[in-house]
């Protein structure tokens, strides 16, 4: 028994190590670190200036980080009901037997499969030029002069382009995990339902939203990650200097951290100790999202 437990912490602890090396001696550095005046990351803790609280009062009095916690929340909720109510259309049309699932499938989750990066440059060049776009070829077609002519990128429209690119690159991936929590509801209920004279309507709000409880609870998490994480696509949309339409705490502590010039006002600059707190103050808030969700969601957990 001895030379067992002897032999579980001979093979444990590489793992062990390896976990608290990089995963959690970063998270308390970076914790103690947002409570300092840091020039660069590279600096010696000998460098670092204790501010207490200050980093955070900063970024409470900058304009572009709070312009950037808006941005995040209008992504998170306008966006989240935009893939969502796509993906649940699409998955129940997919899982109502129609012919050619698996292609179809593959061809919605098919954006998944391209880079980030290649698909934000594919939308900003090829679907909302303003000269030979898609939407201007379309437009022009069907003779909607003004609609053609609509400037998506431009700073007061550039946001809701990004987000409407970003959605769409997410919809496929919502539409598998659907899919899944769709077709593991036995088709018995739904066979029952029929002959009870419900229609699709009703099959669809008494019986597949609520065994897909558990499903919406991680969907909402999982897509809280992914906005709290939002960065690639901000960065794409606004290249040269962050852009107030479309920054996002992410790309806000980058800049932080990396000492890109947000505005010359703000009080933020060439902080990483500043671009820490906004890491701790992230990571507080999907905690935050994810002990609502499951708060709301409580006791709603069905068994079938």
């Amino acid at each position: 028994m001895k030379q067992s437990k002897s032999m579980m912490v001979l093979f444990l602890t590489p793992a062990l190590v390896t976990f608290a090396t990089v995963f959690i001696y970063p998270i308390i550095r970076t914790v103690f670190m947002s409570f300092y005046y840091v020039k660069t990351v590279t600096d010696s803790f000998g460098k670092w200036e204790f501010v207490g609280f200050g980093n955070y009062g900063k970024l409470m009095a900058s304009s572009m980080f709070i312009q950037s916690l808006k941005n995040l929340g209008n992504i998170w909720l306008w966006g989240g009901i935009g893939v969502f109510l796509i993906a649940i259309l699409f998955s129940m049309i997919l899982t109502s037997g129609v012919k050619g699932k698996s292609f179809y499938r593959a061809a919605i989750y098919l954006p998944n499969v391209v880079s980030a990066i290649a698909m934000a440059t594919m939308w900003i060049q090829y679907a909302f030029n303003s000269k030979y776009g898609l939407f201007f070829q379309f437009f022009s077609f069907l003779g909607m002069d003004n609609a053609a002519a609509f400037q998506w990128t431009s700073p007061d429209n550039q946001f809701y382009a990004m987000l409407i690119a970003y959605s769409f690159g997410m919809v496929g991936y919502y539409v598998l995990i659907f899919m899944a929590g769709i077709e593991k509801i036995p088709s018995d209920y739904y066979e029952a339902a029929k002959l009870e004279g419900a229609n699709m309507f009703h099959q669809f709000r008494h019986i597949t939203i609520p065994l897909m409880t558990d499903v919406f609870r991680t969907s909402i998490v999982m897509w809280s990650i992914s906005t709290v994480a939002f960065f690639i696509w901000s960065q794409v949309f606004s290249p040269l200097d962050p852009d107030v339409g479309t920054i996002v705490p992410m790309v806000y502590m980058y800049n932080l951290v990396f000492g890109r010039n947000l505005t010359l006002t703000d009080p933020t600059l060439l902080n990483a100790g500043a671009g820490a707190a906004v890491g701790v103050l992230m990571t507080l808030l999907v905690l935050l999202t994810f002990s609502m969700v499951n708060l709301v969601f409580r006791d709603k957990k069905l068994e079938f």
